[in-house]
């Protein structure tokens, strides 16, 4: 039986949304990833900074995780790579308004880069796969996305960067401190958020040729 009523015209519009982003021109696609990367830098605006380590806690991250959902595969990789070219070529709106190479090669420059790849993954599964867009698919990709797609660059570049800058390398537990345990409690709540959000507002039926579509 077919959904009717507010309910199936909501269904309808999903479908139709997803389905005309994905025969976009590229010139509109170009456009949507600025807007998107245009988001992540207001959300990267709402951070709080504690006193054991030089990276905020900030909003970002959600906007990363939902860039794969709302512009798909390689797009929404795309939209934080521009996030990040146009922040280092001097557009404040990394954390606290800030821009520039500085931004790239100091404490968080890993997660900046994390982003990129974490997008991008998530974005391939949600686009390839309608099994994917369920919620607790949804929460498994973006768990895999936020916590090792964007902290494993971010350890790294904070670890390099602390020995840069203190002389000596930290150890595993330090770098812990400073670049993962602050964020987990922030992080599985932007996830949980993004995810059920993204189940809301996908369709669950194919529109770009999904290899797991019915036939």
């Amino acid at each position: 039986m077919e959904n009717t009523g507010v309910m199936g015209s909501y269904l309808k519009a999903r479908y139709s949304v997803f389905k005309w982003r994905a025969e976009l021109a590229i010139a509109q696609k170009i456009v949507l990833a600025l807007c998107m990367a245009g988001l992540t830098g207001i959300l990267a605006q709402t951070r709080v900074y504690l006193p054991w380590t030089p990276i905020p806690i900030t909003g970002q991250t959600f906007a990363v995780l939902m860039a794969g959902v709302l512009l798909g595969k390689n797009w929404g990789g795309i939209s934080q790579a521009i996030y990040v070219v146009l922040g280092v070529a001097g557009i404040p709106w990394f954390a606290g308004a800030s821009g520039g190479y500085g931004a790239l090669i100091g404490p968080s420059g890993g997660y900046l880069i994390g982003f990129i790849f974490a997008a991008l993954f998530v974005g391939h599964f949600t686009d390839k796969y309608v099994k994917a867009r369920n919620f607790w698919s949804l929460l498994l990709i973006m768990s895999f996305a936020n916590f090792a797609l964007i902290y494993i660059p971010g350890l790294l570049q904070l670890g390099i960067w602390f020995r840069l800058t203190k002389g000596t390398f930290p150890t595993l537990w330090q770098l812990l401190l400073m670049g993962a345990t602050p964020f987990i409690a922030g992080g599985i709540i932007k996830v949980f958020a993004a995810a059920t959000l993204a189940q809301s507002i996908t369709p669950k039926k194919a529109f770009n040729n999904e290899i797991d579509a019915q036939r």
